[in-house]
């Protein structure tokens, strides 16, 4: 793994946890200010959490040079099928705990929350909402042993 990998995926994670603090919040607040029942305000929460998502990933995390395969309207209805599918999953799991095993809903968003995180939503961000125009792998490493080859030689 090179540094390059860590950093996309630090980057990706303030994104994601900038997100997810807006939609646990928002969700705290429809449910328990407003008497919204949780699913439903995972629902309108996780909306809201996804656009600021959006705009971090986009402009920040996975910025490039490079450009993108596809569009920005194309990376958002990608990108928002993704956040229809995180949130399917995380409303749906949350609720599952709820009823199966009795935990509290805000316990057990925060378990599901990690397992669709990094199992579900960086690997679909990555490598098909902002997946990059690059060169093939075996391109890249080639282009890196030379840049390491010319950095030996101006030593």
């Amino acid at each position: 793994m090179t540094w390059a990998s860590v950093k996309l995926f630090l980057k990706a994670q303030v994104s994601a946890f900038s997100g997810g603090v807006t939609d646990y919040g928002l969700m705290i607040l429809l449910t328990e200010w407003l008497h919204i029942y949780f699913a439903f305000s995972i629902l309108i929460s996780g909306t809201l959490g996804g656009i600021v998502n959006f705009c971090i990933n986009r402009y920040w995390a996975f910025k490039t040079d490079d450009g993108y395969c596809s569009s920005t309207s194309g990376q958002l209805i990608r990108f928002f099928t993704v956040v229809l599918g995180s949130i399917s999953l995380k409303s749906g799991g949350t609720y599952l705990l709820h009823q199966s095993l009795n935990v509290d809903y805000k316990i057990g968003r925060l378990l599901i929350d990690s397992v669709v995180s990094y199992g579900f939503n960086y690997p679909l961000m990555k490598y098909w909402v902002f997946k990059i125009n690059k060169l093939s792998a075996s391109e890249a490493d080639d282009e890196d042993y030379f840049e390491r080859l010319g950095e030996k030689q101006r030593a």
